[in-house]
């Protein structure tokens, strides 16, 4: 067996340890951030400021972000920042439609829901697609941030780190606010890197028609 092949056959098999892993972290992790937030938490400023990063670090600022990042790049014609803002919103969209076709299937109930169930697409006679408090897996809001941030990590390490720092903002106050368990973040990162670093490596070598 080839070096490499077996490379990427140890690194997948980490993956799925990390993944597998993170479900026996859900119960110890929320009753611990039940425990630090005592309380005080839902009138607390600390809760307004997560909520506002969670609110902020969504799709469509995201988008916007990527848009004002790319016209800046191109009125500086940079085809490389140009490739990547680009690359960036298009990992962060296709990173999130995918993870939110699943997690409206899942049925997986909120943490902040007393009874924890995964109850998929229908239970006892109710879709559970659309119900909120029953689609938590995985987490919409962390694939698309880390779709977006992963991009800028891979293309210039630099400036990614200050994404990714930004994404794991929105991905800790997913968790905070009672969204998503562990389990969901860590599924959501993985999926998002992985079509990151395929959308980077497809066109990073590649020109941009219009400033040929």
């Amino acid at each position: 067996m080839e070096v490499a092949l077996k490379k990427k056959i140890l690194f997948l098999f980490s993956v799925l340890l990390v993944v597998v892993g993170s479900f026996f972290m859900d119960a110890p992790v929320r009753r611990a951030v039940v425990e630090w937030q005592g309380t005080t938490w839902n009138s607390s400023s600390e809760k307004k400021i997560v909520a506002a990063v969670s609110r902020y670090g969504d799709w469509p600022e995201l988008m916007l972000l990527g848009i004002i990042g790319f016209f800046a790049a191109r009125r500086a014609r940079s085809q490389r920042w140009q490739k990547i803002f680009l690359c960036a919103m298009l990992a962060s969209t296709v990173a999130g439609a995918m993870v939110n076709m699943v997690r409206l299937t899942t049925g997986r109930t909120r943490p902040r829901v007393t009874e924890q169930h995964w109850y998929g697409p229908y239970h006892e006679g109710k879709w559970t697609i659309g119900n909120a408090e029953c689609n938590s897996f995985p987490s919409g809001h962390t694939a698309t941030a880390v779709g977006f941030a992963a991009v800028i990590l891979f293309a210039s390490p630099c400036w990614g780190i200050v994404a990714m720092v930004f994404a794991a903002g929105v991905a800790g106050s997913r968790l905070l606010l009672g969204a998503h368990h562990p389990s969901d973040l860590i599924v959501a990162v993985c999926l998002a890197l992985g079509i990151a670093w395929l959308f980077w490596n497809y066109m990073k070598n590649r020109s941009l028609c219009w400033n040929e």
